[in-house]
């Protein structure tokens, strides 16, 4: 087994997750062998919002650089949290959450850190939640 070094990791090409939010991928397990850490840009488009959704196993945190973000959060996605840039977002492991962004012309972008290295693998998609906030 070789032996963890230290790697400057550029920016992998971006893509759009299973919860429909655009990542910009950074250090994960495929990028720098990650063994318990992903960390990557998201963003979410004027208008936009993900699909409900939770990372099973996985804690969730963020860091707000730009635009306004709104989530709902909870088994039935009663709660709502509203993050500003400058704000820290904590999201408990398993806990059903949906993220939007109510600007109808500026994005919203955080930085975003999970204990996946594999960030994709733990969401799950929670369709049964989909209408609850259209």
């Amino acid at each position: 087994m070789a032996a963890p070094v230290c790697r400057v990791v550029r920016p992998g090409e971006a893509f759009t997750g299973k919860q429909a939010l655009l990542y910009a991928p950074g250090i994960s397990a495929e990028s720098a062998g990650a063994q318990g850490l992903h960390l990557q840009m998201v963003t979410i488009p004027p208008g936009a919002r993900a699909k409900p959704h939770k990372h099973e196993g996985h804690e969730t945190a963020l860091y707000a650089l730009s635009g306004t973000s709104g989530m709902w959060w909870g088994e039935r996605l009663e709660h709502h949290a509203e993050i500003r840039p400058g704000d820290y977002l904590y999201i408990p492991a398993g806990m059903p959450h949906l993220p939007y962004n109510p600007s109808p012309t500026e994005p919203c972008t955080a930085l975003i850190a999970r204990t996946d290295p594999n960030e994709q693998e733990s969401v799950v998609l929670l369709p049964h939640l989909d209408g609850i906030h259209p």
